[in-house]
Formats: structure tokens, sequence, C-alpha cells
């Protein structure tokens, strides 16, 4: 792999890096997808009927039985080497924000810690009235389980079809990617709004765009480095050669 010595030398001179992971950050890990996770039983609905505001109200017990299947499905599931090569570059970065598109929660179990997880966590769930999130539910009740503070459904802490994303996480997002001088973009599309807005507003701002993708997207004509393949091989190379 050729990894050139400028590249080397922003990534250990860099204060502040930004990284936006997507899908293909995970599926390394053996994770399928949204709608590549539709098979069997599942293969007959919509998307739209399993993970939407509407869909619960209609159907919450459908809705939540499609989430426990996923969150079943994510047990056997371990960070793979591009993940823990990104808490490898957090331990050697002194302001270092991870944005990710990924609702497994591998990120945090490969050691990394500053992350905003702009489309919720799947192994989270939360009170569908009055939004807090609960520490402990039945899996397995025949009806939607209910929240202990105030009676309502609990839902995944994920976003749905039509829901905006968390105010919170994506103004923290914009906030370190306005203030960086170095981006990495990995195994996403780079057309999903409004993340795919993110590496064009690190651009502006003079930073140095990297991306590593399975294949080239529209970002690519806009970055400073593209590395087309696989994130958990590129980035533990990327780490090794930068820090040994």
């Amino acid at each position: 792999m050729n990894i050139s010595a400028e590249l080397l030398s922003f990534l250990r001179g860099a204060s502040r890096v930004v990284v936006l992971t997507g899908a293909g950050a995970s599926q390394e890990s053996g994770l399928r997808t949204f709608r590549d996770s539709q098979i069997g039983l599942w293969a007959q609905y919509r998307p739209e009927e399993l993970a939407s505001p509407e869909a619960f109200a209609r159907d919450p017990k459908l809705v939540w039985d499609w989430y426990a299947w996923r969150r079943e499905a994510l047990k056997g599931a371990r960070p793979n080497p591009g993940h823990y090569a990104l808490a490898e570059i957090e331990k050697n970065t002194p302001e270092f924000t991870l944005i990710t598109q990924n609702v497994d929660g591998l990120h945090r179990m490969a050691g990394s810690r500053n992350i905003l997880e702009l489309h919720g966590n799947l192994q989270r769930v939360r009170c569908a009235d009055c939004s807090s999130v609960a520490d402990v539910w039945d899996e397995d009740a025949e009806s939607t389980p209910r929240c202990a503070k105030c009676g309502g459904r609990l839902r995944p802490d994920v976003v749905w079809f039509g829901e905006s994303l968390p105010l919170d996480q994506l103004e923290k997002a914009v906030k370190a990617t306005r203030a960086c001088d170095l981006y990495f973009s990995i195994g996403t599309s780079g057309v999903v709004q409004p993340a795919a807005s993110l590496a064009r507003a690190a651009k502006s701002i003079g930073a140095i765009l990297v991306e590593i993708n399975a294949e080239p997207t529209p970002l690519t004509p806009a970055v400073d480095f593209f590395f087309e393949g696989k994130s958990g091989e590129i980035l533990p190379a990327l780490a090794q050669a930068a820090w040994g």
C-alpha cells in the first residue's frame, strides 16, 4: 500500500482530526446494512413499515420485534481492525471527533471515546413520549415495553424515516468539522445529507480531506488523498506507518 510521506506528515502534525464513518466501516465486521438485514420474515416489508414513526404508531410490536431481532444479530459482532485503528489515531491526536452514521456501537467497543452518533444507537432504547433513555427493559415482553418514568412505549433510540437527526449531535459535528485541519470520510457514499455536506465544510476552511471507500464517490474528485479498498486494512496500515 502506497502511503505518502506527505499524508503521514499531515496526520502526525494534525491538531484537530474529524472522522465520518458510514456503513462500509461496519460491513467488515460482518454486519448487514439496514436493507440487507431484511431477510426471511422481514423481507416482505417495505423499510418504511419497520422504521418510521407512523409504522410504530400503527403496529408498535412489529417495529419493536424487528429491532429486537437486529439487536440479537448484533450480539456476535465485534470491532474490526479499522475500528481499533481509529481508536489508536484518537490516542495520538490532541483533538479528535468521530462522527458516525452507524448505529451498531462498535466504535465505542473498540475504544473510541469522543463519538457523535448521528443516527442513534441500536443498543439503546428510549421512551417515545418523554424521551428518557431506559437502562433495562423486557426484550421478550408480549407487548411493547413501557417507560418506567411515564408509562409511554419504549422505542429504539435510532433515527427513523421522516425524523430529523439529533440536533445536539449534528451541531457538535458541524462545529468540530469547521475547526478541523484533517478530515476523513470512511465507508460512506457521500450523498446522504446532511452528513455529506460535512466534508465540503471541512474543505472550505482548508482542511486536508482523506477518503477511504470501496469505490469512488461524488466526494472523490474533491479529496486530497483517496484510498480504494477496505478501511479494516487501510486504517491499520496508516496508523502503523504514522506511529509504529
